[in-house]
């Protein structure tokens, strides 16, 4: 039980407190517990599509052909694969964290995976087609004209500046992780 409560402690601070605001001021504590409800029904909706999808990549896709297209070697390939992958992508940010996850299991490399959460969170197909009808291409296409360099130029920099045995320990944790 004491483990439970251990794992589950910050979303029970969280449930209390909610609860202390409801008691304080209802319609506040309403319209929390209201925003509270929908984002994790919204959660609930995104999160098991993903994960099916996630075990599918995890089955039909060996580790060696990901190391292949997005591994170490892989160059430019591993880039724009990384970069199409995170475009084409739906659904919120955190829903790109697991894929990543799955990728460090498969091999990829630490740049690639850090060009591909760049381009779930700033280059995505529909939210870049929603940017052109509705501010017009010259506001789309300079954002996205902007954004690639700058994905790429913050991936590569990371990449560098994070020390090999501190990538190498990421990678060990997401495993053991994965492990449990």
């Amino acid at each position: 039980m004491s483990k439970v409560i251990k794992r589950y402690r910050v979303f029970l601070v969280v449930l209390v407190l909610l609860g202390i605001v409801f008691l304080v001021d209802r319609e506040l504590g309403r319209l929390a517990f209201q925003n509270a409800g929908y984002t994790i029904k919204e959660m609930l909706l995104i999160i098991p599509p993903i994960f099916v999808l996630l075990g599918l990549l995890d089955v039909w896709i060996p580790r060696e052909t990901m190391v292949r297209f997005m591994g170490e070697g892989s160059g430019a390939k591993g880039v724009l694969l990384a970069f199409l992958l995170g475009s084409a992508a739906a659904g919120p940010l955190y829903g790109a964290f697991p894929v990543a996850s799955v990728f460090m299991r498969k091999g990829v490399k630490f740049s690639n995976i850090l060009v591909f959460l760049g381009a779930w969170s700033t280059t995505k197909i529909p939210m870049f087609l929603f940017e052109l009808e509705s501010l017009g291409p010259r506001f789309a296409l300079t954002r996205l004209a902007i954004n690639i360099p700058g994905i790429l130029i913050i991936a590569w920099t990371l990449a560098a500046l994070v020390p090999k045995n501190t990538i190498d320990d990421i990678y060990r944790k997401n495993l053991e992780m994965n492990n449990n």
